[in-house]
């Protein structure tokens, strides 16, 4: 992995291919690894980077302080310092609430954007009552013994493919819990529904037909209120849509990439 430094912390990411730029962004107690099948799918065409959030994989820890702010600004300053903004970026679920911060916080650092199973943050998508009940969830798995469960009842349709246990095993042994309660922690509390109408770059919508976590109606919400959002829903899929439908999801992100998202070439 490489490392940049950005508003005085070590983020690392990952990087593959040559072409045009892509950035991607986990979700919640993921690191850049949850997109493995996407840096091997389409580095073929594309200069793929997944980054790690602050507190996560190889990047330092969060700050006493940090926020929903604070993940926008590191995203922009990593976009900015490897020479690709403004460049399409791709969010899974707590990721598209990241996105949303930074397109409300630095557009211009924005081209595209692709927004999987994802939210407004819990309270501007889910409503207060199931945000606060969901932050109430994170903590009994926090202060539970031993490690996270990586396979939450709800983020697959079915059993999690078997590829793919062995990275997230890794992922949920590496989850730093302070770490993970400070971003789930802006999560629960954002509400960023009225960005949605301010968005004026190419936007793709990617959600699990069968999910639960972010139901459909969130993605009808992103349809409506997001001018010119395109939306195409995975079969048979739940919540990480990217890892239970590697192939599809890959594929809905290049045709978008190919035909509306018009990367910029990579440094």
């Amino acid at each position: 992995m490489d490392t940049v430094e950005v508003n005085g912390l070590r983020l690392a990411y990952r990087r593959a291919g040559h072409g045009p730029a892509v950035m991607f962004v986990h979700g919640g107690a993921e690191d850049s690894r949850t997109w493995t099948p996407q840096l091997d799918a389409l580095s073929d065409e594309f200069t793929v980077f997944a980054w790690d959030e602050p507190g996560a994989g190889g990047s330092e820890d969060v700050p006493d302080g940090f926020g929903l702010a604070g993940y926008a600004d590191c995203l922009a300053g990593v976009l900015r310092t490897l020479g690709i903004a403004p460049a399409p970026v791709v969010g899974l679920s707590w990721g598209t609430t990241v996105i949303l911060e930074l397109y409300r916080r630095h557009p211009a650092t924005v081209s595209a954007m692709v927004l999987a199973d994802g939210y407004a943050g819990w309270r501007g998508s889910l409503g207060a009552q199931e945000a606060e009940a969901r932050l109430s969830g994170v903590h009994a798995a926090l202060d539970a013994p031993g490690q996270l469960d990586p396979t939450l009842p709800g983020l697959f349709a079915g059993a999690p493919p078997a590829r793919f246990v062995p990275v997230l095993d890794a992922m949920a042994a590496g989850v730093r819990r302070r770490s993970m309660l400070t971003a789930l922690t802006a999560m629960a509390a954002a509400d960023l529904t009225e960005v949605l109408p301010t968005i004026a770059v190419p936007t793709q919508l990617v959600w699990g037909e069968l999910d639960v976590r972010s139901p459909r109606e969130v993605a009808r919400e992103f349809e409506r209120r997001i001018p010119g959002a395109h939306l195409e829903l995975i079969p048979g899929c739940g919540h990480v849509s990217n890892l239970e439908a590697p192939e599809s999801f890959s594929a809905i992100v290049r045709r978008f990439l190919q035909h509306r998202g018009r990367p910029s070439a990579a440094r």
